[in-house]
Order: structure tokens, then sequence, then C-alpha cells
């Protein structure tokens, strides 16, 4: 493998390092389109070429063939991919949850409220009055349906509206 790889193959970082270069995603491009090695990057000084290609063949997104023919390599995505650590088995309420967002709403009526309690009081200070808008900013970092959100936790007496609908808070 390349000097970009390791034992467990390519390294996301460098991978990303490299694509977010202009002149080594430009190369990329035109390496996975087919160009020849002396057409990538024509119009760029030699030296940026050379540091371009470079990361290119050190990250693992293009390998050099015994032609000289530089190509992309086939599987340097699905090697990151298979790199990523499998999910730990949650329990509990985090078990609906991923990266602090609701991944899916619980079947089970108790759980459902739980949860809905749950980020009613991580939200929503007991005493404190909100406008629709401050609502619905706070639980957009839980979902992006905050609409659907907000009215499970009305309907499950968690979260009270003025009759005018002006201003939310916790059920007392």
């Amino acid at each position: 493998m390349a000097g970009g790889t390791g034992m467990n193959g390519p390294h996301w970082r460098r991978v990303l390092a490299t694509l977010g270069n202009g002149d080594a995603r430009t190369a990329y491009a035109q390496i996975v389109l087919g160009a020849a090695p002396g057409d990538v990057l024509p119009d760029v000084k030699q030296q940026r070429r050379n540091r371009a290609l470079a990361a290119l063949l050190e990250s693992g997104l293009v390998e050099q063939q015994a032609s000289g023919e530089l190509v992309a390599a086939d599987s340097i995505f699905r090697d990151l991919l298979a790199q990523q650590p499998r999910r730990q088995p949650q329990t509990g309420l985090d078990r609906f949850m991923r990266l602090g967002r609701i991944e899916r709403y619980p079947a089970n009526v108790a759980e459902r409220r739980a949860l809905l309690a749950r980020i009613a009081n991580e939200v929503i200070e007991p005493g404190e009055k909100l406008t629709e808008r401050q609502v619905n900013e706070r639980l957009l970092s839980y979902t992006d349906d905050v609409v659907l959100l907000r009215r499970y936790m009305i309907d499950f007496g968690l979260l009270q509206r003025t009759p005018t609908g002006s201003s939310y808070s916790l059920m007392d």
C-alpha cells in the first residue's frame, strides 16, 4: 500500500486533507477521468504538480502502476468505511439517539414519554417562558423536525403553551 496507509488501510484524515487541497483535488478528478500522467494539472508549475501527485499517492487515493500510469484506487472509500468502529450496543433511552440527536422515536409509549421528558428538561429550565422560535431553536439540536418534537411534548403533557401560542413552558 502507499505511504498514507497503515496496517489497517488508509487514514481518513489524510484522505480529507488531500482532497481539501485544490491542486490535489483537481489532479484526482483528472486521474479518475482517465487523464494520462502528463495531462494531469497541465497549467500548474511542475513543483506544485509534483506535490499534488505525491499527496494523492501518500493518501492512497491514487496508485502508480508499473507502467507509470496513475489510477484512482478502487477500494479507498470502501476501506475507509470499513475502518469505522461498530456502534456499541446502547441501552436505555440512548438507543434512540445518535450523536445527541433523535434517530427514532420509541414505539413503547412509556419510553417515548421518558425520552421526550429528558429532552424537555434539557432544553427548558423550570419557570422559563420561551417563544415558539426559541423552543424551535433549542429543539433543532435534537431533530430537524422540531414541529413534530414540540407537538409530542405538548401531547405528552410535558410542555404547555399559552392559549394564544405566544409562549411555551414546562408543565407544572
